[in-house]
């Protein structure tokens, strides 16, 4: 990100703040946002302080006192994707847009379309060293551009299953979504590999700056 000790970081969704954590340890003022109560209170466990502090709240609202605050917003490991709604994508891409200080930057993190499609797996399965088996099995919507994946563990302590879905972005379309909201992607990486996002890259990592 290039920015100095002392600069504003907005961690977006936060989760249990492992990245909030390591961030404000390195010298920046950092605050994290997330809609779950549960992971928030695993991220104050790990410490807060005058460079650091959690607020509850959805990242489609954020505070309206946040407009041009932050010197940098990170939204990473696939924190995006997730609403129903696809307005409710582009809104995000919004409010991270307003919270920004002119000429500060987004860091998206997350699945890349192309890449996943490109190497696309329908199930999988793999054993823990305690001895439980987990399968995934996924279905892909090329209109909705939604992939679903249902999660299956048997075990020696538990069993169950579970199901996601995730709408995939080609770095295109978020290149748009950014633009129309006043950010411009001006690096794009394969994940976190120091290296050009490809058409097979599985993950990408988006480097927009706001204008202004």
């Amino acid at each position: 990100m290039g920015l100095p000790v002392g600069a504003r970081i907005l961690d977006v969704p936060c989760g249990q703040g492992r990245h909030a954590h390591l961030l404000a340890e390195a010298g920046y003022d950092v605050h994290g946002v997330d809609l779950s109560r549960d992971l928030l209170a695993l991220a104050i466990e790990r410490g807060t302080g005058p460079g650091l502090e959690y607020t509850h709240g959805d990242m489609r609202h954020l505070s309206a006192a946040w407009t041009g605050r932050f010197d940098a917003v990170i939204n990473l490991f696939t924190s995006f994707g997730f609403f129903l709604d696809p307005a409710d994508d582009a809104r995000v891409i919004g409010e991270f847009a307003r919270v920004l200080r002119p000429g500060g930057c987004l860091i998206w993190h997350g699945g890349s379309r192309d890449g996943i499609m490109a190497k696309f797996l329908e199930r999988d399965w793999w054993t823990t060293r305690n001895g439980t088996v987990i399968g995934h099995e996924r279905a892909f919507d090329p209109l909705s551009g939604v992939m679903t994946v249902r999660s299956t563990w048997r075990g020696p302590k538990s069993a169950g299953e579970r199901e996601h879905r995730i709408r995939l972005y080609t770095a295109t379309r978020l290149a748009e979504l950014c633009r129309d909201a006043g950010l411009i992607v001006a690096e794009a990486y394969d994940g976190w590999r120091n290296r050009p996002l490809s058409r097979r890259s599985s993950e990408m990592l988006l480097v927009a700056h706001k204008e202004g």
